[in-house]
């Protein structure tokens, strides 16, 4: 699939702000009705780690709905939305990853690839 025969490829800014505004609205949205539904659940029912894996896939699914919108992806969420997918599915299989650990580590692995892959400025 090409981004060509997307409908939404030649909108205005002002639209991919009003419309990444609506996404992120619908992304919080997930967010409180999924924490709202596992509290209602028995915690002996739903796995550990099950509320990682919902935020990490609201987190992905927003990038993947900017992406498909011809809007800018957020490396931030990206990033968090990985590491809590990462965290949730360990969590559920009963492995105890140092997730902070991890995340130092892929920080500081992406300002290295940036202070080497950055185009220099004169």
């Amino acid at each position: 699939m090409t981004t060509q025969n997307l409908p939404t490829t030649n909108i205005p800014d002002s639209e991919k702000r009003a419309l990444n505004q609506r996404f992120e609205a619908i992304g919080w949205a997930l967010f409180l009705i999924m924490l709202g539904g596992i509290g209602l659940v028995p915690n002996d029912v739903v796995p550990e780690g099950t509320w990682l894996i919902g935020v990490g896939l609201i987190m992905l699914g927003l990038n993947l709905a900017r992406y498909l919108s011809n809007i800018p992806m957020s490396m931030s969420t990206l990033f968090l939305g990985s590491l809590a997918l990462i965290g949730g599915i360990a969590s559920v299989f009963g492995l105890e990853l140092p997730i902070f650990s991890i995340a130092l580590i892929l920080l500081g692995l992406s300002a290295l690839s940036k202070a080497f892959f950055a185009e220099s400025v004169e």
